[in-house]
């Protein structure tokens, strides 16, 4: 049995190496026609013009895409952990969150502004009333 699963084994390490130079081929020609989309006589002629806010919005304070900032789920479970544990830095949070760290780095300076946390050396901690 362990002769049949080293041979299928071998056979398959050399299967992908024949296989590598045709991948790697196949990626350069899907990046170069990529490239390419848009150039030429059946491109656009011009790209689409932006569109302006509407007046409605515009008089409403002039509110982004999206929700609400600080509506967000997120949001307020991060500064229920920061709030139980003062200090806890974003890796530990994306930890205990299970996401990524990334979104916390938009988030957490977000909360700061608006006064909910305060961020000394890299943790963060519950602002504290004065």
């Amino acid at each position: 049995m362990a002769d049949f699963l080293d041979e299928k084994k071998r056979e398959i390490s050399a299967r992908l190496k024949e296989l590598r130079p045709l991948v790697e081929e196949y990626q350069r020609l899907e990046a170069a026609q990529r490239a390419l989309e848009g150039v030429g006589p059946e491109a656009p002629a011009a790209p689409a013009p932006r569109r302006r806010r509407s007046p409605a919005r515009a008089a409403a304070g002039g509110a982004g895409r999206g929700r609400p900032r600080g509506t967000g789920t997120r949001a307020k479970q991060a500064l229920e952990l920061v709030t139980e544990s003062p200090g806890i830095t974003i890796p530990e949070l994306a930890e205990r969150m299970g996401i990524k760290q990334n979104y916390l780095y938009r988030v957490l300076p977000g909360l700061e502004q608006d006064g909910l946390v305060r961020k000394e050396d890299r943790g963060w901690h519950p602002k504290t009333a004065a």
